[in-house]
């Protein structure tokens, strides 16, 4: 019996390696077509579920089911999706065809000639489906039941200010009969009545805002250019009453809207001011339901505004909860340019200063920003006072959910420290409380480098000090810092932090609902501390330490933005996400934090849980569940135990090779416990021998149950290509020790690949490692010290250190200085201090080195690694006739954002790594490359003699 079930085992596994290997390998042809989930959401009861589905190239789709599985919906094309708050309504915006969008671009047709979006209302209750549109945009209320506004171009009617009420069902804009544009269109917002189907027409509408709870749409008309008929200004409809009004007059910019939470206040920024002012002149405006218009409530003369200061225009309004404060920005007023100038009789420069507090390329790039930034102010109703809370020295007010509470806090950073962030990885900070009644500031922290948190209460203050590892609580009552964690033998700060700066906290799981203590993560587990100091209680009771299981809380943002999410139910189990940092397991847990010994394990998986989200009450949850051969799929649950699946969104993944991933773990030479992931075809044979490829960045096997797609790369390797199509791909984990980041991947990766390549299934000779950014970095060094790579792919790595530790990141403007003393580059000391280290990590000073063919990706506009770093690596080595080839891809960033360069270096890889490890003939690019006159003409994929 035993002989016979071993048998037919034995001719299972041969029929299932058999079917594998019929299996067709995934080609470029195959990416376009996988999909993935986006946008899903729970109803507020959790009684509907509904999500997008999107091809990377062509039409997506929007489904609406119920708990059950059952398709209630489904919108071809679908964007977007809303359900209405009583969810009775299902809205969708409708897109264009994709195919009508691409001969739209190939014409080069004008913005207000490509096809449109309409939008689709369906009546669960009815399953009547409507169609509106054409239109530019859409909105809802927050809390929306009846109505949806959407702006569309129509024929300009006679009497262009009327307003105009019909119940004929616009037009489906997905239809393509053809007929004659209309002489002159107008442009119309339309509040469509989602029960009855009755419209609203409001001609020349500019800007529109619905209130949160549906009473009001607010909504602004420009008017001709002479306003004779005095149209422009911003008016209010009500939405019960059907009755429109005007509560501001004239043309101008209306904007940041708002309402207090009851919709009793309405408070807008407008600028009337001429169209051609070098200035604008922002006004705040009240309006509440007694008065007809609304009136100036602040403007740059009120009493409170600093000299030469102004109401921001560019800041959002906010009430308080109860409605008696208003949040605002002031700014200085600006310099006016002086348009007498003529502008090619003068010099355009940049003047740097060595003491400007920061560097030049950074204030370029944030000179937009500069010019929008506000400073926090507040408007007491009942005092009628305006009270500056913080000015150009102070960083923005953090403030609680419902900002009814007196104290707010603040940070100052001193010039001194603004000028050392140019080296230093973080910035100490000056801590002050402000009072919002006020405006007085009170220093409660100096020099902090670290976390200032707010409770929800705004009665304390958790401070995290880097350089102690500790935390501690500021009381506001009592105006004294107390100990949490000190004295605590585990360390709050993160323990694997190999970088040469201070680590930071694992951060907070949770504020007790009482209001008495605040829950924070170790490494492993949650502690409770007291704010009295009192009480510091480990309330995983050691368990994630002794089993090397990261236990975090699974917070759930309330659809109620008053409501703090972070808030701990204690009466409620609450629950954990899990991660076995031994089997790279994830999984779920709950505890009662009102009962001692309560965690219990739900489930731990050989997969990972991601996309969480519940609905209201935390009943039911949808999330995706993955593997490497597992696609995220959505599923719903109730308990974590048992999992609805919703969808099977790429059920080709069957139909081709795909593949395993496996945990390997070795000793490397030093005698370092190291672990990386294994990848293997699915039609593996361990009789033959494969070609390898290592890909490596810092740490992987975290990511040993992710599933990866296969879609164009932005420049890494695409791991489920190449294992499909007959690679062994090889993820080792890197520990760094400071100072020697090169030795470091050196003594991870070559040991790793050198410890896979005692199996005979592994081709010794043929290996192959790829990295971009900083594991492009360590390509370049790893090929100046071995010549064990028969070929090697670099992105975007840098090569010298010493001139890349004087660059620029310019995306940011920074400084790249703190990349190599305090970060990833881990250097640790100043190229003055210790310039032998800065050298002995450089690559491009032992390209001399170099046997192993190598192939470089740098773009024209990396935002963070200088592209004449790439340069320089390419350069010496064409110098020392060294085979190496470099693409610029014109215009794309850091990793290739533009979908058809991630095609083409997808296809490159796969050319480049088929030519020096299959033996298989190689593209023209790589044999003769292409010439700048033949740029555009031909792109050297084809393969000649």
């Amino acid at each position: 019996m035993k002989e016979k079930f071993t048998s037919a085992a034995l001719l299972l596994l041969i029929a299932a390696a058999s079917q594998a290997q019929q299996k067709p390998p995934i080609g470029h042809d195959a990416f376009d077509s996988w999909k993935s989930i986006s946008t899903q959401t729970l109803s507020p009861s959790g009684k509907y579920i509904y999500y997008s589905i999107s091809p990377q190239e062509g039409d997506a789709v929007t489904e609406l089911k119920d708990q059950q599985n059952n398709l209630l919906y489904r919108r071809e094309r679908g964007a977007m999706p809303r359900l209405t708050q009583d969810e009775k309504f299902f809205l969708s915006s409708v897109k264009p065809y994709f195919k009508e969008t691409r001969e739209a671009k190939i014409k080069k047709k004008k913005p207000d000639e490509m096809p449109k979006d309409s939008l689709a209302v369906f009546n669960i209750v009815t399953k009547e489906t409507i169609n509106l549109g054409p239109i530019k945009g859409w909105k809802t209320a927050r809390l929306s039941k009846s109505f949806v506004a959407y702006q569309q171009e129509l024929d300009l009617p006679s009497k262009q200010d009327t307003t105009t009420k019909t119940a004929d069902k616009p037009a489906d804009s997905t239809k393509t009969a053809a007929r004659k544009a209309p002489a002159k269109k107008e442009s119309v917002l339309i509040l469509y009545n989602l029960a009855t189907k009755d419209t609203v027409q409001l001609w020349k509408a500019d800007t529109y805002y619905f209130d949160d709870n549906e009473k009001y749409l607010v909504f602004s008309k420009k008017g001709a250019d002479k306003d004779t008929t005095n149209i422009a200004g911003l008016y209010v409809y009500d939405l019960n009453n059907k009755t429109q009004k005007k509560i501001s007059n004239g043309k101008g910019t209306y904007k940041n809207i708002n309402f207090d939470d009851l919709s009793q206040r309405l408070v807008f920024a407008a600028d009337k001011s001429p169209e051609k002012a070098l200035t604008k002149d922002f006004k705040i405006y009240n309006f509440n339901w007694q008065t007809d218009t609304a009136h100036i409530l602040i403007d740059k003369n009120s009493n409170g505004i600093p000299s030469n200061w102004y109401v921001s225009g560019d800041a959002n309004l906010s009430f308080s909860a109860d409605g008696k404060k208003l949040f605002l920005g002031l700014a200085p007023i600006p310099k006016v340019k002086d348009t007498t100038l003529v502008e090619f009789e003068h010099a355009k420069v940049d003047i740097w200063h060595w003491q400007d507090d920061y560097l030049m390329t950074q204030q370029l790039v944030n000179v937009g920003r500069e010019r929008a930034r506000s400073f926090d102010a507040v408007y007491n109703f009942q005092s009628q006072k305006l009270i500056p809370l913080v000015d150009e020295d102070y960083g923005r007010l953090s403030t609680t959910t419902t900002s009814n509470e007196e104290w707010a806090i603040t940070s100052r950073i001193s010039k001194e420290n603004r000028i050392a962030t140019q080296w230093s990885y973080g910035a100490p900070q000056d801590i002050f409380l402000v009072s919002t009644i006020n405006g007085s500031k009170k220093l409660i922290k100096e020099n902090l480098l670290g976390q200032a948190i707010l409770s929800p209460k705004s009665e304390q203050v958790m401070f995290f000090d880097m350089e102690k590892g500790t935390w501690s609580v500021y009381n506001i009552n009592s105006q004294q810092e107390i100990p949490l964690s000190q004295g605590i033998n585990v360390s709050f700060a993160n323990e694997e932090n190999d970088m040469p700066t201070l680590a930071n906290s694992y951060g907070i799981a949770g504020w007790a609902e009482d209001g008495k203590g605040v829950y924070v993560h170790d490494r492993y587990d949650i502690w409770y501390f007291s704010f009295d100091g009192k009480t510091k209680n480990n309330v995983t009771n050691g368990f994630g330490r002794e089993n090397k299981i990261v236990l975090r809380t699974q917070l759930f943002r309330n659809t109620d933005p008053r409501v703090p999410f972070n808030v701990l139910n204690t009466k409620k189990p609450l629950l954990l996400t899990s991660f076995n940092e031994l089997t790279k397991e994830n999984g779920f847990f709950n505890i009662n934090l009102s009962k001692k010994n309560s965690l219990k394990e739900i489930i731990q998986s050989k997969n990972s849980y991601k996309r969480l989200i519940s609905n209201e009450k935390n009943s039911i949850f949808a999330l995706t569940r993955e593997n490497y051969v597992e696609y995220p799929d959505l599923y719903l649950t109730k308990d974590f135990s048992t999992f609805n699946k919703l969808t099977d969104i790429n059920p080709q993944q069957k139909n081709y090779n795909w593949g395993t991933a496996e945990l390997v773990k070795w000793t490397t030479p030093k005698g370092y416990a190291a672990e990386g992931i294994l990848y293997k075809p699915e039609d593996f044979e361990p009789n033959k021998k494969y070609p390898i490829i290592a890909y490596f960045y810092e740490t992987h096997t975290e990511g040993l149950y992710n599933y990866h797609e296969p879609a164009p790369t932005p420049s890494r390797l695409m791991i489920s290509y190449f294992v499909s199509n007959g690679y062994l791909v090889f993820s080792p984990d890197i520990r760094y020790q400071t100072g020697y980041p090169g030795q470091a991947a050196e003594e991870y990766i070559n040991s790793g690949m050198k410890y896979l390549a005692q199996n005979a299934w592994v081709d010794e000779t043929k290996m192959a490692i790829q990295g971009q950014s900083w594991g492009g970095y360590q390509v370049a060094h790893l090929i100046t010290r071995t010549n064990m790579y028969a070929a090697a792919w670099t992105g975007a790595p840098v090569v010298n250190m010493t001139s890349a530790y004087g660059g620029i990141r310019w995306q940011s403007g920074m400084s790249r200085q703190f990349q190599y003393e305090k970060s990833q580059s881990r250097l640790g000391a100043t190229l003055w201090e210790n310039r032998d280290l800065y050298i002995e990590n450089s690559p491009l000073f032992f390209m001399d080195k170099v046997t192993t063919p190598v192939a470089i990706m740098h773009n024209d506009n990396d935002g963070a690694v200088p592209w004449y770093q790439g340069i320089e690596m390419f350069t010496a080595l064409r110098r020392l006739q060294k085979p190496v080839w470099l693409l610029n891809y014109n215009g794309d960033d850091h990793n290739l954002i533009q979908r058809q360069n991630r095609k083409d270096i997808q296809k490159r890889q796969a050319q480049f790594f088929d030519h020096f490890l299959k033996g298989k003939p190689a593209a023209d690019w790589i044999k003769k490359g292409i010439k700048a006159v033949d740029k555009g003409i031909e792109w050297g994929l084809e393969i000649t003699d």
